[in-house]
Formats: structure tokens, sequence, C-alpha cells
């Protein structure tokens, strides 16, 4: 069943995707705000009891709703995991950009590059040559692509095989959110989430994308070039901080980023890019993946300089790794039916 209903999401997701601002990301931003205000006392277990509340409930209720249906109807089941997956899984939800950047650097169109790059990201887009341009979307994508599939994958596939059905594409998406929107929310005029807890969601977060962010690199190097991208993997991983905001450059991003550069050969890392907008800029919470406030700049990685044919060669290695974890669900799902 997990095969068919990740199928499902995905068409669904690529015919009629998600429009920015939508009812769910009101309804999730809203729940997230009222956990901070209140339960935020500032102390280190009121940090935790927040996070539990704001990224632990709605996977519970997911849950609860699943074994509901299912008692009633498997197609009730199944049509809730899609419901579920369509909201939590998906390119559409950031893609747009990386195809209007990459047809503006084919154009030739520089300009509308780092204006489209700076609406993305919220950030001073304003100096950057070209290479550097098709650099940060590169990192930009492949994380955006890592947090809203194949992380979203990783953690649906482990709990439906256990019975919980979309429990776990859930609880992975409202943990990314949390820790992402509480970091932004702490430099807010008008909103403040506490350092313990900014720390319990970092670390949270930090934790729940440990697995998924190394079975999204070796998934790269699998579809990629093997060995380019595990040398990649041990010698630059460690140059990333283990314990960074989760709008930062982490110890799992820097993981996937360095297995991207070996597979399909980009120099990526270097200088990073400044915010520029205030961080009530919601559109910031939707995109996912890198942020550049408060990073400090990793040395550069082997490889050619990014140029605008690496972005072709990302899609094909993200697609690529979408076809893998196809086949390895569809080989776990005919198991279970002939087991």
């Amino acid at each position: 069943m997990s095969f068919f209903a990740v199928l499902f999401a995905l068409i669904l997701e690529q015919a009629r995707p998600l429009a920015r601002g939508n009812w769910v990301h009101a309804g999730l931003l809203g729940w997230t705000r009222w956990s901070n205000r209140s339960l935020d006392a500032g102390k280190p277990h009121h940090g935790w009891i927040t996070w539990t509340v704001a990224a632990v409930v709605p996977a519970l209720l997911t849950l609860l709703v699943h074994w509901l249906l299912w008692r009633v109807s498997v197609l009730l089941a199944f049509a809730w995991s899609v419901a579920i997956l369509y909201v939590t899984l998906g390119f559409r939800q950031f893609s747009h950009y990386f195809t209007d950047i990459r047809d503006a650097l084919d154009d030739g169109d520089e300009a509308t590059a780092r204006e489209l790059l700076a609406q993305w990201r919220q950030v001073d887009a304003s100096e950057l040559p070209r290479s550097e341009i098709v650099r940060h979307v590169i990192e930009y994508s492949v994380l955006a692509a890592h947090r809203h599939v194949f992380g979203v994958l990783s953690w649906f596939s482990v709990l439906a095989a256990l019975g919980l059905g979309p429990a776990g594409a859930v609880f992975y998406r409202m943990s990314e959110f949390v820790a992402r929107y509480w970091v932004y929310e702490s430099k807010s005029a008008t909103e403040d989430a506490s350092p313990a807890l900014q720390l319990a969601a970092v670390r949270a977060w930090g934790l729940i994308d440990f697995v998924p962010a190394r079975v999204t690199a070796l998934g790269f190097a699998v579809v990629g070039s093997f060995e380019d991208a595990i040398d990649a993997w041990r010698s630059y991983t460690q140059r990333f901080p283990a314990n960074a905001p989760a709008t930062s450059e982490n110890r799992n991003d820097g993981v996937i980023l360095a297995a991207t550069s070996g597979a399909v050969n980009v120099r990526l890392g270097g200088e990073v890019l400044k915010t520029m907008f205030s961080p009530d800029a919601s559109p910031a919470f939707q995109a996912g993946g890198l942020d550049g406030e408060d990073v400090t700049a990793t040395e550069s990685m082997p490889g050619r300089v990014a140029e605008v044919a690496h972005l072709r060669s990302i899609v094909g290695l993200v697609w690529r790794s979408v076809v893998l974890w196809m086949v390895l669900l569809a080989l776990l799902t005919l198991a279970r039916l002939l087991g």
C-alpha cells in the first residue's frame, strides 16, 4: 500500500500542486505559534514540552484518524495516506523557483536569476557571479528535495511498515518546520522563541534527520558517481558544524551536499548568502533547506566550477533517486503481498 500511496500522491502533486500560503500551511503555522505562546516559559523542560506538542501531537492525530478509518474501510485509510502525503511530499512546493532560475540563466538573464534567488531564499544575491548563482541554487535545491521528498519518504516508509500509516510523514515535516520557524521567530520584533525552545527543536531535528540525510546521500551516490560521492562524504562532512541551527549548514546537510558534490562532480560549499528580508516573510517557511543567516562559511569541495549544465545533472540525479525509492517501495510492497 505504501508504494501506491506515494505514487498517487506524487501524481496528484505534479498535476495540482498546493498553492503557496495554502490553508494547510496556515493551519500548521497557527498551531506552531499557539504552542510557542501557550507553553514556552523559557525553561529547558518547557522547550521540550512545547516541541512535543507542536511536532508530535499532529502526528498522533494523523495516526488516530488512520486507525479509525482503517476500522471502517481499507480504502478510506489508503485515501487518508494519499491525502497526507499530498500535503507533505512533493517537488512542486519549491521547484518552480529552480525552473525559473534555470530558464533565466539559459537566456543569459543573470539579473532575473539573482532576483528570483533573492525571492526564493530571502537573501541578498545582488552581486553574485553566474557560477555562484548556480552553486547556491544547487545547494538549496538538493536540500529542499531531501526535506520535501526523500526525508519524508524515509519516515513514512518505516512507520507505515510498522502499521502507523502516514504519521511518519507528518512527524518529519513538522519537526523540520518548527525548528526552522522558531529560529526565524526569535529574530522577529513581534515574536520570541526562547533559547531553550530553539535548542530543543534544533537537537530534536538533528536526531530525526540523522538517518534520512544519510539515506538520501547514499541514494545520490548509487545513482551518481558512487566512488566520488562516498569519497567526498568521508572527506568533507566533518567540516560542517554538528549542532548548527536548523537554518544553517549543519552536519546532516553537509552529508547531502558532500555526496551531491561527488555524485555530479560539482564544487559546492564556500561563502554563504546573508538574509536581507524580515523573518516575518512567510514564503521562507514553505521552501525548506538552507538559509544564510548565522551560517559559517565552509571550505569548497573539489569538482568543476558550477555551470548551468550542472542544474540539469541535479534534476537527473534527483529523479533517478526517486525512481530508486519507488523500486524499493514496490519490492517491499510485493514482498508483503506475497508473504
